[in-house]
């Protein structure tokens, strides 16, 4: 069953598990297993996604249930009025504050402007040697796109050095190898915990927020982050 974080005759939001398709992409390849398709058995109604997350991506995943209000939130998104917050894990410390300006190329080849805001929120250093190193370190940030690319997140912190923890496309393989061999986790630790946006009918200001999962508290814990405020 997938977890519902908000719902009423407009719109539903769940927490999308790390793993599950949002729907057939050509891009993604084939599953089993469709958000989408989950999502209507579960509530016996047709939905709608609004947007999408990457299949490894955890977290806040909102649809419509009629085809007018989609074109209303479709525009809020175009229109960069929806905030969307992520929690990552990333490789080494990353200033404590940044935004990453830098355009990135699109699945057809065509560059876009994109914009990320981020600031960090904990570091860690602990005891696993790590090439020349005796020591490996990590930091939590709290990311905010500004604008929607595909893989921006992935791809913003590649260009910045700090890749995703278990990230395998954009990310750093020797360091998902040491994890998977030292800790059995090979978890990418990016979560879509918060989406805010105006509700479409009512233009009431809606906060979903969306708790981490096992996987995502089990690196925290290993890395003695606090996680309390996201679990």
């Amino acid at each position: 069953m997938l977890e519902i974080l908000y719902r009423d005759e407009h719109l539903i939001a769940i927490n999308k598990p790390s793993g599950l398709l949002v729907h057939k992409s050509f891009y993604s390849g084939e599953a089993d297993t469709y958000a989408i398709q989950e999502l209507k058995k579960q509530i016996g109604q047709k939905v709608f996604p609004v947007h999408r997350l990457d299949r490894k991506t955890s977290g806040v995943l909102l649809f419509t249930l009629d085809k007018e209000t989609l074109r209303a939130m479709s525009d809020q998104f175009a229109t960069r009025e929806v905030e969307k917050k992520y929690l990552a894990i990333l490789r080494g410390w990353t200033k404590e504050e940044e935004t990453i300006d830098y355009d990135l190329v699109n699945e057809n080849e065509v560059k876009q402007n994109a914009v990320t805001y981020y600031h960090r929120l904990q570091t860690s250093e602990i005891d696993l040697p790590f090439l020349k190193h005796q020591t490996s370190r990590y930091c939590l940030v709290e990311a905010i796109p500004e604008t929607g690319r595909f893989h921006q997140l992935r791809k913003h912190f590649k260009h910045i050095l700090h890749p995703i923890l278990g990230c395998r496309k954009h990310g750093c393989n020797k360091q998902n190898k040491l994890w998977l061999q030292t800790f059995s986790i090979n978890k990418m630790t990016l979560h879509a915990h918060q989406l805010v946006f105006n509700h479409p009918i009512s233009n009431e200001r809606i906060t979903v927020n969306a708790t981490i999962d096992d996987e995502f508290k089990r690196v925290g814990d290993i890395l003695n982050f606090d996680l309390s405020s996201y679990s």
